[in-house]
C-alpha cells in the first residue's frame, strides 16, 4: 500500500496527464492551399482531437488557404465547410483568416464564414502564436 501511495504522489508531482496540472498541448495548423487540402486538414484536426482531446488548436489560413473559410465554400463533393468548422469550433478550435489576403484578393471581410475571424496577417499570426504563446507549428 505504501508503494502505491508513493507512486501516486510521484505521478501527481510530475503532472501526469491533464488532471496533473500539465498545460494542454497548443497547435497552430498553417493552411495556405485551397479547398482540396482543407478537407484533409479538418480530418487531421478531428483525428488530433480524438487522440488528444484537451489540445488547443488554432487554424490560420492565408493565400488560397482561406477559401474554405469563406461563405458558401464546398469541398469537391459539394459538402459545405461551415458545418465541420462549427463542429470543431464547439470543441474549442479557432479559425483565423488573413486580412492581407482578403485585401489582396478584394474579398470583403463580410464573406468570412463564422466561426472564422479575421487577423491582420496570417503569417504574422502563425509566428505570434509560436513565439509568444507556445504553439507548435503543424503544416498538413
Amino acid at each position: 500500500m505504501k508503494r502505491i501511495l508513493q507512486c501516486l504522489i510521484l505521478l501527481v508531482s510530475i503532472g501526469f496527464g491533464p488532471a496533473g496540472g500539465a498545460d494542454a498541448v497548443k497547435a497552430v495548423y498553417h493552411v495556405n492551399e485551397g479547398v482540396d487540402k482543407a478537407a484533409m486538414v479538418l480530418r487531421n484536426i478531428r483525428n488530433h482531437l480524438a487522440a488528444e482531446p484537451g489540445t488547443k488548436i488554432v487554424v490560420v489560413g492565408h493565400n488560397a488557404g482561406i477559401d474554405f473559410m469563406l461563405q458558401g465554400a464546398q469541398d469537391k463533393n459539394g459538402n459545405p465547410f461551415d458545418i465541420p468548422m462549427e463542429e470543431l469550433a464547439a470543441k474549442g478550435v479557432e479559425f483565423r483568416v488573413c486580412g492581407n489576403t482578403l485585401k489582396g484578393r478584394d474579398i470583403p471581410a463580410a464573406k468570412v464564414q463564422a466561426p472564422a475571424t479575421v487577423v491582420p496577417s496570417g503569417v504574422a499570426e502563425v509566428a505570434r502564436l509560436q513565439a509568444r504563446e507556445g504553439y507548435v507549428y503543424l503544416k498538413p
